[in-house]
Order: structure tokens, then C-alpha cells, then sequence
């Protein structure tokens, strides 16, 4: 059975999001096919959480590979659009200072519902806790079409050029 959402996906102005993919970029250091990330629609600094969606397109990298003639978007691949969420929010609103935001593990990943070129995936992620520099511990979720598709958790660690963790 899969977990609770952890909000009403419905609520949210998809057409209005509050930030773009040039905002994003501003604070997500990924590049090219690696932007996993379309635009954020909500944000909400008192409960740490955050709402975004990645609009996934027939141009996707994984498209001609995975699986040839039947493009199914990779589980790891979701997990990067959660993780990409996780990542502009605590790097946006300083959870972890340092210069940028790894993997630093992920737990409980469930993959519920395929997902496939022209679908809009709604992701949602809440701070479960942090320790400032060195991480922080997200819940996340994706939706596509209303159906949760994936769902876990996931560590983020704080990491500085040139040294590291």
C-alpha cells in the first residue's frame, strides 16, 4: 500500500510556477541532460517542503535505450528528479551550506507505476531533519496523472570544491 501523500497535488498552479527552469538554474548546478527538473510550484519555509515537476518529453536521453521501441523512464532517473527537488530547496533556503548537495543515500524506494515520454511528473519532497554542513533527510514522492509512481527517502550531504565531504 503506498504511504500517504504528502499533499493534495491537486491544490497547485502548474501554469504559475514560482520557479522557472532559468530560476532553477540559478541555484542547480546541473547541465544539460542532466536537468531533471522543470519548474517548482510551491515552496513552504515553515514546514521545509517543496513541490516541483520535471515534464518529461520524447527527447529524453534514456528515450532510444530504455527499452528500445517501449521508452520507460529509469528508476534511477526518477530518484534524480526527487533528488534535484531536495537539492534546489535545501540549497535555495541554506539548509547545509557548502557548495554543493550529494547523494548520500536513499532508503524505502518504491517504484509503484511506470512512467513514460509525455507525462508530467509531480514531485514532492519534505525535510525530515538536518545537521547543518554536514545533511539532510528528505521524504519524497512522484505523481503522474494524479497515481503515485514512486516514493521513498533520501539523504542529502553538504559537499565543498576541492575537499570533498
Amino acid at each position: 500500500m503506498p504511504p500517504r501523500p504528502l499533499f493534495d497535488i491537486e491544490q497547485f498552479d502548474y501554469s504559475n510556477p514560482l520557479y522557472t527552469l532559468d530560476e532553477i538554474r540559478k541555484v542547480n548546478p546541473q547541465r544539460h541532460e542532466m536537468e531533471q527538473l522543470t519548474a517548482v510550484v510551491h515552496v513552504d519555509e515553515e514546514n521545509d517542503s517543496v513541490v516541483g515537476f520535471k515534464d518529461v518529453t520524447e527527447n529524453e536521453f534514456w528515450c532510444t535505450g530504455h527499452m528500445p521501441g517501449f521508452p520507460l523512464m529509469p528508476g534511477v532517473v526518477l530518484c534524480e528528479c526527487a533528488a534535484q527537488l531536495a537539492g534546489f530547496y535545501a540549497r535555495k533556503y541554506d539548509l547545509l551550506g557548502g557548495d554543493y548537495l550529494g547523494f548520500g543515500g536513499m532508503d524505502d524506494v518504491r517504484f509503484r507505476a511506470p512512467v513514460y515520454p509525455n507525462s508530467r511528473l509531480i514531485l514532492a519532497a519534505v525535510t525530515r531533519n538536518v545537521r547543518f554542513r554536514k545533511r539532510a533527510e528528505f521524504e519524497f514522492q512522484g505523481f503522474v496523472n494524479g497515481q503515485m509512481v514512486f516514493s521513498g527517502h533520501m539523504i542529502g550531504v553538504s559537499i565543498n570544491r576541492g575537499t570533498g565531504l
